[in-house]
């Protein structure tokens, strides 16, 4: 405590603010780094859910009905839908939901990025638990009642705000830890993220078919089952998190060779938004998000739609399918999904690590570039009847999707330095937001046009792929136009004072330390997160092989 004491200025008065304080959190001399990965994962697994909500959206349209769905009358006005107890939701009506996760997500990030930096990341992360997981707690009352409205704000803004603090949260707390690791730190949390689809998933799955009976699904028992769930893994993970002292560096000469190649000025948040650099960043993100979850929203069907027959060794094509094999077809297009939520996972911790060996911008330039050129000669193997070559394809795409994400706040700390990256990564996160948008709504738009002019099924998609290759080029020229810093947007002294909260650099603190070796709560950690990943990799997996058999 007394190694503790001597890296804070002030202490908290209140017991409360005390508890979520930074002085709590500063890690003691000989403490592990490898703790804090299982920590942010096992937050990220719990709000990755958002990617897999889509689970429920089927049974959610048939509360009414049960065994299927009770249409609503044809006059029933919008508001109506959001009160009504006596027709079934539309499932056009439940996207909403998804469209609310993302956009709160970056929104909240955006908002309270700062917020992170001077309060730390545990009271961070326990927001986001209240949030996330009352907001599902609010959404199974809600199912329960059968009120959309309610669902609406308890999954989709309740729970779009836990999701924006819970993804910031471990992200500059581990790119602290791993100042020689910077993509792979990242990537290792973010990649929870992505896989918090291949768990929820099937989790929920399970949980409807427990509580499933005679007068309901288990939509909302199971929803209310995941909450305490959650709850758990992500009050564990949030206090799990530790902060450096100010100043700490890993020791060994080849971190601190890595550590002083990666040396950069520091830049107040305020500051960052305003240079080039950061909207250049922002381009290159939302580019990315864009063209990936554009190509992620349609791979399914664009699947179904152009190879139609062939997927069945039939040469039939999508209107001479009958119905026993569209059932065949869609069993095989979701071992597809499945597959490409495994690359996206994987992506994440890949090309994050690839960033540390070859660089951000190199990197960023790889993606856009493979990716042009992967978007640019699909419409040649979808008209060749390539599948083999298609499911690759998308698998590579989609893994550079998840790259993006997990490679960024690297980017950001490489250009702006480690100081207030939470604060300048939550501002970026609205390009997400946006892409959120304008991915799907490009994509969707371009289809039901070409569909609407008398464009065939397997050829619809040509137009899309062409329009989504000109925007990685437009990201590649982004990306290189990304350039260091000048000196003059540094920090001064005191907004660095500033920007440190309750820390100070004392000359007498341990600033490095050989860290303790491996304990039994380090392998606890480890398998806490690995067991429930692996599982939901295993379990894709055996739905995947059915796509190939």
């Amino acid at each position: 405590m007394a190694q503790m004491n001597e890296n804070i200025a002030t202490a908290p008065v209140s017991p409360l603010r005390e508890f979520f304080a930074k002085p709590r959190i500063i890690a003691r001399p000989g403490f592990n780094r490898w703790l804090v990965p299982p920590a942010a994962l096992a937050v990220h697994l719990c709000i990755g859910m958002a990617y897999g909500f889509s689970v429920y959206w089927l049974p959610m349209s048939q509360l009414i009905g049960v065994s299927e769905h009770l249409q609503c009358p044809v006059n029933l006005s919008f508001w109506q839908q959001l009160v009504t107890r006596d027709c079934d939701w539309k499932i056009s009506m439940l996207g909403w939901t998804y469209t609310l996760f993302f956009v709160f997500l970056g929104c909240s990030a955006a908002l309270w990025g700062s917020w992170l930096e001077k309060v730390g990341p545990r009271l961070v992360g326990f927001v986001a638990t209240l949030c996330w997981c009352g907001g599902l707690l609010l959404s199974s009352v809600a199912i329960y009642f059968h009120q959309l409205w309610l669902l609406w704000l308890g999954a989709g803004v309740i729970g779009g705000i836990g999701l924006g603090l819970g993804y910031i949260s471990p992200v500059s707390t581990l790119l602290r830890w791993f100042p020689d690791k910077r993509g792979m730190a990242a990537g290792m949390a973010i990649m929870g993220f992505g896989g918090g689809a291949l768990v929820g998933a099937p989790l929920a799955n399970a949980l409807m078919n427990f509580f499933a009976g005679p007068e309901g699904n288990g939509v909302w028992q199971s929803i209310l089952a995941l909450a305490a769930i959650y709850a758990l893994f992500m009050l564990c993970g949030t206090f799990g998190y530790r902060l450096p002292p100010m100043g700490w560096h890993p020791s060994g000469e080849k971190a601190q060779n890595t550590i002083r190649n990666h040396s950069t000025i520091q830049v107040h948040v305020s500051v960052a938004c305003r240079t080039p650099q950061f909207w250049l960043l922002w381009l290159v993100l939302w580019l990315n998000v864009t063209a990936g979850i554009g190509i992620l929203g349609i791979a399914s069907p664009m699947l179904q739609e152009i190879f139609a027959g062939k997927l069945l060794s039939l040469d039939l094509n999508w209107y001479a399918l009958n119905s026993e094999q569209l059932k065949r077809i869609a069993t095989m297009a979701a071992g597809f999904t499945g597959l490409l939520s495994l690359f996206n996972i994987l992506g994440r911790f890949f090309w994050a690590s690839v960033s540390d060996l070859c660089g951000r911008k190199m990197t960023f330039a790889i993606i856009f570039c493979l990716g042009a050129v992967l978007y640019g000669t699909l419409p040649l193997v979808n008209h060749g009847g390539y599948v083999a070559l298609y499911v690759c394809a998308l698998c590579v795409i989609i893994s550079m999707y998840g790259g993006g994400f997990a490679s960024i706040p690297a980017y950001l700390a490489d250009v702006f330095g480690s100081q207030m990256v939470g604060a300048i990564h939550g501002r970026l996160l609205t390009a997400w937001s946006a892409a959120g948008i304008s991915g799907p709504v490009l994509v969707n738009y371009l289809r039901e046009y070409q569909l609407a002019h008398g464009v065939t099924p397997e050829r619809v998609y040509d137009i899309t792929l062409i329009v989504l290759t000109g925007l990685l080029i437009i990201g590649f020229i982004c990306n290189q136009l990304v350039r260091p810093l000048p000196e003059k947007y540094a920090m001064t002294a005191e907004q660095q004072q500033q920007a440190k909260g309750l820390y100070t650099i004392n000359k007498n603190a341990q600033l490095t330390w050989e860290a303790q070796p491996s304990t039994l709560l380090m392998t606890a950690s480890w398998l806490a997160v690995s067991v429930p990943l692996l599982w939901g990799i295993a379990t894709t997996l055996q739905q995947a092989v059915k796509f190939f058999l």
